[in-house]
């Protein structure tokens, strides 16, 4: 599901008024832009890792991204290529998938094999050896101050999230018995629906994550920064 759409959701009009006015660029939006007058900026349009070869310094007054950074080669570089093109007064909003809430413990990622680093906030045990405290690397920017923080769960389910050590490795040796199994169970004269539905039991059993996201559930942080007025043009 679109995750920008679904954010919004929980947006107040007042947040979407004094954040995605004047000129909005966003970053990674896919066909679900933030907003209808927003800029799409996403492969079609080129490299969000070297934005600043598209754009000129300081000429948004809202840079909004909703799930780009994690896919990004160098996530400090990128961000602070992002944070130059907002104009001082201006605002980055910033929406990252929350390490423990989406990847559940497992790294590399089970969901989405491209995500290329996990985020937290202010936690000092993380999740992978690619973790971020977004909070923090946002704050570090040039003139950046921090209005806002926060985990987004909406709609998540706790009791169904898994964070145990070994799950991706169970996980997928499971998976590389599927086949054979499901074979077996066909077999023995199991319906293919059912056949999937022992397999589907058996997976969860055993520890297979669940990406609740791909309904209506966020497992998410926002962050929102502002850049100083009179802030050095980077």
């Amino acid at each position: 599901m679109d995750e920008a759409a679904k954010t919004n959701r929980l947006r107040s009009e007042e947040f979407k008024c004094r954040y995605f006015s004047g000129r909005v660029i966003d970053i990674g939006c896919g066909p679900d832009l933030v907003v209808p007058h927003a800029v799409p900026f996403d492969l079609a349009q080129g490299d969000a890792q070297r934005i600043l070869d598209y754009f000129a310094p300081q000429s948004f007054d809202c840079v909004h991204s909703s799930h780009c950074l994690e896919h990004m080669r160098d996530v400090a570089a990128a961000l602070a290529q992002w944070w130059a093109l907002v104009k001082p007064g201006g605002f980055l909003v910033l929406v990252v998938p929350h390490e423990e809430l989406y990847e559940q413990g497992a790294w590399p990622s089970i969901f989405n094999a491209d995500h290329k680093a996990t985020f937290n906030l202010g936690k000092r045990n993380a999740a992978s050896a690619v973790s971020y405290d977004i909070a923090a690397l946002v704050a570090g920017l040039p003139d950046a101050r921090i209005i806002d923080a926060c985990v987004q769960d909406h709609g998540l389910d706790y009791s169904l999230l898994r964070n145990a050590a070994g799950l991706r490795r169970r996980f997928f040796e499971l998976a590389s018995y599927r086949r054979w199994l499901f074979r077996q169970l066909m077999a023995k004269g199991l319906p293919l629906y059912r056949a999937d539905l022992v397999m589907e039991r058996l997976e969860r059993r055993l520890g297979k994550p669940f990406d609740q996201t791909l309904g209506d559930a966020l497992a998410q942080i926002q962050v929102v920064a502002t850049r100083a007025e009179g802030g050095a043009k980077t």
